[in-house]
């Protein structure tokens, strides 16, 4: 699959020859949904904690004697019957979301979602991305021209930057952009990909994810 090739005025300066198994696999929603729920929810950290009755500080002695005042029989303030007391079957920060994905159903469900940016013209390959100084005018104004250019829209739109391996300054050029984030090659995750509608990709870049997904 061949797309073209942008510089950072947003002129086409050629095309890029993409490889086929990571950007032509038919997209498979089972699969992608599957990836994704795998992701948040190994991401997700248990906040919530309740005490037990044996966590709950005081009701070391018992309330009163077992028999003979007419009241019943307690053998501790602490219970989860009591005001105050521990909490039965409550959050606790030891549980675990963790949920088990294949290694390779998660890269091709990664690779369906890339081949779809590609197919609905929503994926932008540009010449390079170095900058010479982390600055967000220089980063925004490349932006613009990309986005005039390759997807024929005056406005910036959500957009995730994929960078090379050794590319901080573009990274740290667009902390300051609400609408855009930057992401290293391999790196690269689902749930970046889908909350981001265009995507905008260095040939350095290209490069290492090819690279990195070689044995598959």
């Amino acid at each position: 699959m061949q797309i073209k090739l942008y510089n950072q005025k947003g002129k086409s300066v050629g095309a890029y020859e993409l490889p086929a198994r990571i950007f032509e696999v038919p997209a498979n929603p089972d699969v992608i949904h599957r990836a994704l729920v795998a992701q948040t929810s190994n991401q997700r950290q248990p906040v919530a904690h309740t005490k037990t009755r044996g966590e709950v500080r005081g009701g070391g002695i018992k309330p009163w004697r077992q028999k003979g005042t007419g009241r019943a029989r307690h053998g501790s303030i602490r219970s989860p019957i009591w005001v105050g007391g521990g909490v039965t079957f409550g959050p606790r920060s030891d549980r675990s979301y963790k949920i088990k994905i294949n290694k390779k159903e998660k890269q091709k469900a990664l690779f369906m979602v890339l081949s779809s940016k590609v197919k609905d013209a929503e994926m932008a390959l540009v010449e390079n991305l170095n900058l010479n100084e982390p600055k967000t005018k220089i980063i925004s104004e490349v932006l613009k021209a990309v986005f005039s250019g390759a997807f024929k829209l005056e406005r910036l739109k959500k957009t995730l930057i994929v960078v090379s391996k050794n590319d901080n300054n573009a990274e740290l050029s667009v902390r300051n952009l609400p609408l855009v984030k930057a992401v290293k090659a391999d790196s690269l995750n689902i749930y970046d990909l889908l909350s981001h509608k265009y995507l905008i990709m260095s040939q350095e870049a290209a490069a290492v994810i090819e690279q990195t997904y070689k044995k598959i």
